[in-house]
């Protein structure tokens, strides 16, 4: 437990924040699931779209700090060489 009102405040802004970020982390890893199921079967014009949410995704949560910047880059790139060696 927290000793001090300003820790307890910060307590408090963590779990909401936690909370935040988990939410993001969720969209992430089911947009990125869904590209992937669409590369195997097959659906490259489906997939390519999905690609480009995916990095705008990517993009806004390194923005706001969920993810690091250089995550976010390091998968956006294999995720592409994914898509083009299916084409």
């Amino acid at each position: 437990m927290p000793n001090t009102k300003s820790a307890e405040r910060r307590m408090r802004n963590s779990a909401r924040k936690q909370l935040h970020n988990r939410s993001i982390k969720s969209r992430l890893h089911t947009v990125e699931r869904k590209f992937l199921q669409l590369l195997d079967e097959g659906k490259k014009d489906d997939a390519t779209k999905s690609l480009r949410e995916l990095s705008s995704l990517f993009d806004k949560a390194a923005k706001s700090g969920t993810v690091h910047k250089a995550t976010a880059n390091r998968k956006k790139s294999r995720l592409a060489l994914r898509l083009t060696r299916v084409k």
